[in-house]
């Protein structure tokens, strides 16, 4: 797999970051939506010139210019909930993707530490031969984006795979590594050492879904 940390290099990236992982400024749901959307098109943006581009001809008012556009069909997939906004940042980029959503969450059958990924929802077109971007603003354990692709086979083949996160644990970069094929591409703006016991990545920001749209109905 090809992994692009763009934390590597220092960038006003850094500036969002920080602001998603500070517990006083992330308590602006708001702020904290926009910020992942933000970093969504800087991913994105870093994602794009790997694309495949070719020369087209355009009319302005005074005559011809000819410039390089990419030729891609993309569609962008994104796990709900807290993919949502993340999505918004890249879809601002990639406007003309076609969109796919599928909601994959962590379903604890016995104990809070252990868990198993359930796919339920789930709205795509198809895949055969296009740029699948798979977004998830937490790669934490892996597990969900393994899952989600795994349920996006019946769809078609992929010409490309690219995954695209916020911030991530190394297990879970080790794992997704593993788990797909060495063509695909990992975009991430932070990738941090740990995980709790829980799953959760350390220091990381907290759950990003309840900090985006509010906590969760507890049942």
């Amino acid at each position: 797999m090809h992994i692009h940390n763009l934390s590597k290099t220092p960038s006003i990236l850094n500036t969002f970051i920080s602001e998603l992982r500070d517990k006083v400024i992330q308590k602006d749901s708001m702020r904290f939506r926009r910020n992942i959307e933000r970093i969504g098109e800087v991913l994105g943006y870093e994602l794009s010139k790997s694309l495949h581009f070719e020369n087209r001809n355009i009319e302005t008012p005074l005559g011809i210019s000819s410039t390089q556009l990419y030729k891609n069909e993309i569609v962008l997939c994104s796990i709900l909930r807290a993919g949502v906004p993340l999505h918004n940042g890249l879809l601002n980029y990639f406007d003309a993707a076609e969109n796919a959503f599928i909601s994959a969450y962590r379903h604890h059958k016995h104990n809070p530490e252990s868990f198993e990924i359930v796919v339920e929802y789930l709205a795509c077109p198809s895949l055969e031969g296009k740029t699948l971007i798979l977004a998830d603003p937490m790669l934490a354990t892996g597990q969900s984006m393994v899952a989600t692709f795994e349920a996006l086979k019946p769809f078609g083949t992929a010409k490309e795979v690219h995954l695209v996160s916020v911030i991530g644990a190394q297990k879970g970069v080790d794992f997704v590594s593993q788990s797909f094929s060495s063509d695909t591409h990992l975009w991430i703006a932070d990738i941090d050492d740990t995980l709790n016991d829980k799953g959760y990545i350390i220091p990381g920001l907290g759950d990003a879904g309840d900090l985006a749209f509010g906590n969760k109905l507890q049942q």
